[in-house]
C-alpha cells in the first residue's frame, strides 16, 4: 500500500520558516516525482514545488521562487519542503503528491498518482 505523510505544518508569523516533510512508503521512491501542493479557503489547489523522478530537477511556483526549496532524501523516501520568509498568502493546507516518471510537468497536480492528507500551515501578521 502506497502511503504519503506530511508533516510539520503549523502556525508561524510572517517571516518566519517553516519546513514541512512529506515520508513515502509502498513506492520505489526514483520511479517518483514528488510535488507540494496547497489549497487556500475558496481557492483552487495549485502547485508549490515539485521535484522530479530520477535525475531530481527541482521546479517551483513563482510566488514561492527564493523563499521555498524543495529537497529529497532517497535514503528515507522522503521529500522536505523548507518554507522562508512565509507570507499571510501562503496560507492554506498543504498536500504533497507522487507521480510516476514525473519530469517538468511535476508542477501541474491533474496527473498525480497518490495523495497524502494534507497539513495545515497558518501565517499570521
Amino acid at each position: 500500500e502506497v502511503q504519503l505523510v506530511e508533516s510539520g505544518g503549523g502556525w508561524v508569523q510572517v517571516g518566519g520558516s517553516l519546513r514541512l516533510s512529506c515520508a513515502t512508503s509502498g513506492l520505489t521512491f526514483d520511479d517518483y516525482a514528488i510535488g507540494w501542493f496547497r489549497q487556500a479557503p475558496g481557492k483552487e489547489r495549485e502547485g508549490v514545488s515539485c521535484i522530479s523522478s530520477g535525475v531530481g530537477t527541482t521546479y517551483h511556483a513563482d510566488s514561492v521562487k527564493g523563499r521555498f526549496t524543495i529537497s529529497s532524501d532517497n535514503a528515507r523516501n522522503t521529500v522536505y519542503l523548507q518554507m522562508n520568509n512565509l507570507k499571510p498568502e501562503d496560507t492554506a493546507v498543504y498536500y504533497c503528491g507522487a507521480l510516476k516518471y514525473g519530469g517538468s510537468w511535476c508542477i501541474k497536480g491533474a496527473l498525480y498518482d497518490y495523495w497524502g492528507q494534507g497539513t495545515q500551515v497558518t501565517v499570521s501578521s
